[in-house]
């Protein structure tokens, strides 16, 4: 590496980060700068037959008596057992296994966007759905028909009955949607698999594959009274998903979580790429609609990158998502060459993210964003100012009572001139009065309004974001989970 090599800044510019900036990362939260032409294609509505409808309602109503996904017991016992009756269909296509606090899911479409567009069959599975449960299980880059997501319930279901009858608890919600996202990838059949994590890593319910390639996003304080309340503690319960000889791809971490991952490298001969060694942003610069990268990977520089998602972190989720597929394909172990540009710029074009600042309307505009702990609301807030030039932002927070709520009410104090705090429909959900009393604490009384229903709530926001006239540059930001900001957008008219 010569003294002109402009990687060298990006070695320099990882070393002197903010510690605290360098784990920020929205995970789910992108940005697509849009008009209101009605709700993508991949975050579909119900359907619209009525008999499709209800039977879908009848599985999900089925799901729903299963424990949900804040219930755990960490074992992979009752996956594996029903893995094992279905066949291993997990084994018969290779994976890529995300896990991290944040940046999972973003990093997990960007990957899926690159895998398909070199012609490669994909599956992927993400956690949790903006709208429909369908989108919880994607191929070739779009969410399963509701047809599809009853089938493969139905054709499985016996095999539940039968792991549930022999196991001390029955499979919960996730870990059947895990058997059926694995069963349903078999039966495409898929050439890859991009797997997200749907907490922690060792005893996931997805962690029943051997991904050849691990990818580890950003690290954070994250369901501490599970994984642990250091960002080292989390790493070890991440670690898990690195198996025997794989290539582990390390966004920046924390340095107690990178000792971590290192070590669980070691231990298993896996392979390692780290952000701001191996591969990184060389440069980035905002562009109308999105930012325009110059990205360095492991096969070597890819230049004028157009990437339709704003901040700073999808630049690094970016980074990371290169660096994952060369290392699927190969590039830089067994072949020396990059993946084509002209492939990879086209495929980065595509990205979408939905319900991660999304734009949902316009005068005043309204963004929903996902953000829903204090790393991630951070990286939003950051995001927002980049790409937006609101002169009065009004908040909507309606968050999950399991959450760091006064960290995430912090992170966007400085940018909010008054907060809606309201709850969405989930059992999870804060109330809305608990949670005023810590919003007051952190805005002030004269600062935060409290509407429980969160159609009033968003027509309160809008009223505020109104006030200083059609012009005036006012905007809504509706955030603190992701029910939230799925109900938000069904509330608007996006699906």
């Amino acid at each position: 590496m010569t003294d002109s090599d402009p990687f060298e800044e990006i070695v320099a510019a990882e070393t002197d980060r903010d510690p605290d900036l360098a784990v920020i990362e929205a995970g789910s939260r992108t940005l697509r700068t849009q008009g209101t032409s009605g709700p993508q294609a991949d975050v579909p509505g119900r359907p619209e037959d009525p008999a499709l409808d209800k039977a879908l309602r009848e599985v999900e109503a089925d799901l729903a008596t299963r424990w949900g996904e804040t219930k755990l017991e960490p074992s992979v016992s009752r996956i594996a057992a029903l893995m094992d009756v279905l066949g291993d269909p997990q084994r018969s296509y290779p994976s890529i296994h995300i896990t991290g606090t944040n940046g999972k899911t973003s990093t997990a479409r960007m990957i899926e966007a690159l895998l398909g567009a070199f012609e490669l069959r994909t599956g992927r599975y993400t956690s949790p759905h903006v709208q429909s449960i369908t989108e919880r299980i994607s191929l070739d880059g779009a969410p399963i028909s509701a047809e599809r997501f009853i089938e493969t319930y139905n054709d499985i279901k016996p095999y539940i009955e039968m792991v549930d009858a022999q196991q001390e608890f029955r499979l919960s919600f996730f870990e059947v949607l895990t058997g059926m996202a694995y069963a349903a990838f078999a039966d495409a059949p898929v050439d890859v698999a991009v797997v997200e994590v749907g907490m922690g890593g060792t005893w996931d319910a997805t962690n029943v594959i051997d991904a050849d390639v691990a990818v580890v996003t950003p690290i954070d304080l994250d369901h501490t009274d599970r994984l642990g309340e250091t960002t080292g503690e989390i790493a070890t319960e991440k670690a898990g998903i690195v198996k025997q000889d794989a290539t582990v791809i390390l966004a920046q971490q924390p340095v107690d979580a990178a000792q971590v991952l290192l070590k669980k490298a070691v231990e298993v001969d896996a392979t390692v790429a780290r952000e701001g060694l191996e591969f990184g942003v060389v440069s980035r610069q905002v562009a109308v609609g999105g930012q325009m990268l110059n990205l360095r990977g492991l096969g070597g520089e890819y230049e004028e990158i157009y990437l339709p998602l704003h901040g700073p972190y999808q630049a690094h989720n970016a980074a990371v998502a290169l660096a994952a597929v060369e290392a699927f394909f190969g590039v830089g172990a067994q072949r020396p060459d990059p993946l084509a540009i002209d492939t990879v710029r086209k495929a980065f074009a595509s990205v979408t993210s939905p319900g991660r600042l999304e734009v949902v309307r316009r005068s005043p505009t309204v963004v929903l964003d996902a953000a829903h702990n204090p790393a991630g609301a951070r990286a939003t807030a950051e995001a927002v100012a980049e790409a937006f030039d609101f002169s009065r932002l009004i908040g909507v927070v309606g968050a999950s009572g399991d959450k760091n709520v006064r960290g995430l009410l912090e992170a966007f104090e400085p940018m909010f001139a008054e907060v809606v705090v309201t709850q969405n429909s989930s059992h999870r959900a804060m109330d809305a009065d608990e949670l005023a009393a810590i919003a007051v604490e952190v805005f002030g009384d004269e600062r935060v309004q409290v509407e429980p229903r969160l159609p009033d709530a968003l027509e309160a926001a809008i009223t505020l974001a109104e006030e200083d006239g059609e012009f005036a540059g006012g905007g809504v930001l509706v955030t603190g989970s992701v029910i939230t900001v799925g109900e938000a957008r069904l509330l608007l008219g996006r699906g």
